[in-house]
This record gives structure tokens, C-alpha cells and sequence, in this order.
């Protein structure tokens, strides 16, 4: 049977949170306890992991596994279809994208995800602000959710609230705003970006080619995109 499109997900994904590591396929594997065959066929997407193997693969790198739901591909393409057609100016005021950031201010941080695809021409799905933050802002940032009505996302219970709010605690880096969500990736230091303008604001992104290596969503969208914009050979 050939591998299914979930294993080629998982593959990419373990593969680039160790390559970002700098950790080699043997390295990883004592880490997590298991042979560095297995962690060659699961990265090459020859083999499922069971989910003991993937959650120690994952542990081994200090990450742990989201899981979530999204349409169908026909449904998924005829949204990018149905984006490709709208002005990018109304996708930026159909998320409120600059109301939001208008009220980022305490901090620095810079865009990323499908957000920073969007911006970049991309007609990519886009339901929250993504944003890189350092771990150093993290203080902040909570004392900043707190003012605006902040809740975090609770994959117990699939809904808002109910969590701490601190990015330190365990949980997802997902929170709902009286702005609308935000999705953050903690870091050590902010990612290299580009400028890119819209409607006189100037926005500070990550470029589409690291989106692809460092985005396990974003890069999905965008080489979907791009594959359908090749012509089709006959």
C-alpha cells in the first residue's frame, strides 16, 4: 500500500524539527530510544510510527504533536480558488489584520505561518494572526492578554479557556483575544524577515522559501498552490 498523505505530513515534520536541531538520524534515535533505521524509514515515509514512536521522537526534541482537522482537499482547493480571485487588500481587512497588530506594540515580534504567506500574494486559508515571539517577551505578552480578555486554547476540552495563559505552561501557544486569535511560535531569537507593503503599512515577514521549511501548514498550502498553478503536462 502505498504511504498515505498523513505519513508524508509526519515524515516531513520530524524531519525538519531534527534538521533544525541539528541533530543527526542516529543522535535523534538514541535521544528517543529507538534504532536509527527506524528513524530513517519514518523520516524517508516508508513507515508509519506507531504513536509510542512518534511521541518519543517528538519528546526528544521538546515538541509535541497538534493534531486538527481541516476540509477535504476539493473543498480546501476551491477556497484557495475562491481567495486567488479577492483583492489582497480585502483578505487584510477580512482577517482585521491591522487592527490587531495596531495593538501589538509591546513587544517585538514579526509575522509568520500562512499569515505571512498572505501577505506575500499567497491565497492561502488564513484564520489567526501568526506570529514569531521570543521566549524573553513571554512576560509581557501574558501581562498584554490579560488586558485584552486573552484565553488559551484547551485541546482537553477543544475550546478557549480554562488554561494558563503564560506561554512557559504547558499547551498549545494558541490564544483568543477581544482582536481575535493569535497563534504564537516561541523562539530565541526572531527569524530573518523581509518588508512587504500593503495600503502604507509596512509588515515585517518571514520569506515564502523559509515559510516552506520551517512551516509544516504554510508550506503545505503554498506548494498546493503552486501545484495548481503548473500547467498540467499532456
Amino acid at each position: 500500500m502505498p504511504p498515505t498523505r498523513l505519513v508524508g505530513l509526519l515524515a516531513t515534520a520530524i524531519r525538519q524539527q531534527r534538521q533544525s536541531r541539528e541533530l543527526s538520524q542516529c543522535e535523534l534515535a538514541e535521544l528517543a530510544g529507538i534504532s536509527q533505521a527506524m528513524v530513517a524509514r519514518i523520516e524517508g515515509g516508508d513507515r508509519a510510527p506507531s504513536l509510542a514512536a512518534l511521541e518519543r521522537l517528538l519528546a526528544a526534541m521538546d515538541v509535541q504533536l497538534v493534531v486538527g482537522v481541516e476540509p477535504l482537499d476539493a473543498h480546501l482547493d476551491a477556497r484557495i480558488d475562491d481567495l486567488a480571485a479577492q483583492p489582497i487588500a480585502e483578505r487584510i481587512d477580512a482577517l482585521g489584520l491591522d487592527r490587531l497588530l495596531g495593538r501589538l506594540s509591546d513587544f517585538p515580534q514579526v509575522i509568520t505561518g500562512t499569515t505571512a504567506a498572505l501577505l506575500q500574494g499567497a491565497p492561502v486559508p488564513v484564520d489567526a494572526l501568526e506570529i514569531a515571539l521570543r521566549w524573553q517577551d513571554s512576560k509581557p505578552f501574558t501581562r498584554w492578554l490579560e488586558t485584552n480578555y486573552g484565553q488559551r486554547w484547551n485541546a482537553r476540552w477543544g475550546e478557549f479557556g480554562g488554561v494558563w495563559l503564560e506561554p512557559e505552561e504547558p499547551g498549545e501557544h494558541r490564544w483568543s483575544t477581544r482582536y481575535g486569535e493569535v497563534r504564537a511560535t516561541m523562539c530565541d531569537d526572531l527569524p530573518e524577515t523581509i518588508e512587504v507593503q500593503h495600503g502604507g503599512r509596512i509588515y515585517r515577514v518571514v520569506p515564502l522559501v523559509e515559510l516552506e521549511l520551517t512551516e509544516p501548514r504554510a508550506g503545505e498550502l503554498l506548494r498546493r498552490y503552486r501545484d495548481r498553478q503548473a500547467p498540467s503536462g499532456g
